[in-house]
C-alpha cells in the first residue's frame, strides 16, 4: 500500500506536554500548564450543570446542524443562521476549507510563522504554500498581496497571530481586502477575538455583505474555556457556507459540546471578566520584559512571546524543572524565545519569580 505522496514526511500536530506526564517524568507534585493558550479560569460556572443534564442523551446522535447553537450564535453576532458552519474546533473548519478548495494545482498564501494548521492541511491536498515572513511580528500584507497569483485559492490572516500575538489593524486589513482578487478566499482567523483590546482591530462581520470572498473563524476553545469539547465555527456568505458544507462530516460536533457552547454564549459577563483579568495579568509579563531589557511582541491574545536571548530549549527545560509547561520558541520559529500563556495571578507571579531567579 502506498500513502499519497503529500503525506510522506508530514508530522502530526505536536501539542504541549500533558500535566500528568510531566509529574511522572520529573517527580513533581504540582505542574502548571501555560503552553496551549487555554483559559486558566475555565468556563462559565453554568456550563458544568448544562453538561451534566445532557448525559441522559448520550445514546442519541447529536443534531448534525447544531440548530440551537446556530440560532444563539447567529443572534449574538447579528448574522443569518445560514452564514454559519460549525466544526470540531475551528481547526476542522480549516480542514473543510482546504478539502473544499484546494488541489495540487493551487497555492495558498500565509504568514511565516503563523498557525501551523493552514499549511498542514494544504500540504495534504498537494497544494503549494507561499509563506511570507512577518514584518516585526506582524503580517506583511503588502508582500502577501504580491505573492497572490492566478493559482492562489486562499489567503490566511491569523488575527491576532499565533505565535506572536500581534494584530493587523483595520486600515491595513481593509486596504488588503479591497485589493485581493474576488476569486481568492480571505480567511480571517480570529480565535483570540475575545481578548483583543486594540481599538483599531478590524470589525470584520459587517464586511461580509460586501465581500463574499471573506471567511471569519472563531472558537469556543480559548476565552470560552471549552478546549476539550472542540467547538469552533466559520462565518461567511450563505453561498460560501452552502458550498463547503458537504465537506463537513456528519455529526461533527457532539451533543454535550453543543450544549456547553450554547450555555457559555449566554454568560457574556464571564467572558468580560476573563478579558479584564487577561489584560491586567498580561501587563505583568510586559513589565518583566521592560525591566530586564528583553524584547517581546505586544500581544492582543492570552499569551506572550518573549525573547530572553537564550536557546528556547534551555528556558523551556528550566521552567519545566520548576513545574511550568510553556512553549519552546525554537518550535515556533523564534529560537531564543518562549511563549507563555497568561495564567491566573498566582500562576503568573510564580513563573515570573522563577524567570527572575533564572536571570541571577
Amino acid at each position: 500500500m502506498n500513502i499519497k505522496s503529500s503525506m510522506v514526511g508530514l508530522q502530526p500536530y505536536q501539542p504541549g506536554k500533558p500535566i500528568e506526564e510531566v509529574k511522572r517524568e520529573l517527580g513533581l507534585k504540582e505542574v502548571i500548564k501555560l503552553a496551549s493558550n487555554e483559559n486558566p479560569y475555565g468556563s462559565s460556572p453554568s456550563v458544568e450543570k448544562a453538561i451534566m443534564e445532557e448525559f441522559q442523551n448520550i445514546a442519541v446522535y447529536p443534531d448534525g446542524y447544531a440548530q440551537e447553537l446556530r440560532t444563539k450564535t447567529a443572534n449574538l453576532l447579528g448574522v443569518n443562521e445560514q452564514q454559519l458552519i460549525f466544526g470540531n474546533g475551528s481547526d476542522e473548519i480549516i480542514l473543510i476549507l482546504c478539502r473544499s478548495f484546494l488541489t495540487n494545482e493551487d497555492n495558498i498564501v500565509i504568514a511565516d510563522p503563523t498557525f501551523s494548521q493552514y499549511a498542514h492541511n494544504a500540504v495534504i491536498e498537494g497544494t503549494e504554500i507561499k509563506a511570507v515572513p512577518l514584518n516585526n511580528g506582524v503580517h506583511d500584507l503588502d508582500e502577501m498581496l504580491k505573492a497572490i497569483d492566478d493559482n492562489t485559492k486562499m489567503v490566511f490572516v491569523c488575527n491576532p497571530n499565533n505565535p506572536t500575538g500581534t494584530y493587523v489593524n483595520e486600515d491595513a486589513f481593509m486596504s488588503f481586502l479591497k485589493k485581493v482578487p474576488k476569486d481568492v478566499l480571505v480567511v480571517s482567523d480570529e480565535a483570540y477575538y475575545e481578548y483583543v483590546t486594540a481599538e483599531d482591530y478590524p470589525s470584520t462581520l459587517p464586511l461580509l455583505k460586501d465581500y463574499p470572498n471573506l471567511m471569519i473563524l472563531r472558537t469556543f476553545s480559548k476565552a470560552y474555556g471549552l478546549a476539550s469539547l472542540r467547538v469552533g465555527y466559520g462565518i461567511g456568505s450563505e453561498k460560501l457556507i452552502r458550498e463547503i458544507d458537504p465537506g463537513r462530516g456528519p455529526f461533527n460536533t457532539n451533543t454535550i459540546a453543543q450544549k456547553a457552547a450554547l450555555t457559555a454564549l449566554e454568560d457574556q459577563e464571564f467572558i468580560e471578566s476573563c478579558y479584564r483579568k487577561n489584560k491586567t495579568e498580561l501587563a505583568k509579563y510586559v513589565d518583566f520584559c521592560e525591566k530586564n531589557g528583553f524584547d517581546y511582541y505586544p500581544s492582543q491574545a492570552n499569551f506572550i512571546l518573549m525573547d530572553l536571548r537564550k536557546p528556547g530549549s534551555d528556558i523551556f527545560q528550566y521552567l519545566l524543572s520548576k513545574g511550568f509547561i510553556t512553549r519552546n520558541g525554537e518550535a515556533l520559529g523564534f529560537p531564543t524565545s518562549i511563549r507563555i500563556t497568561v495564567g491566573t495571578p498566582e500562576q503568573n507571579d510564580k513563573i515570573i519569580e522563577e524567570l527572575t531567579n533564572w536571570l541571577v
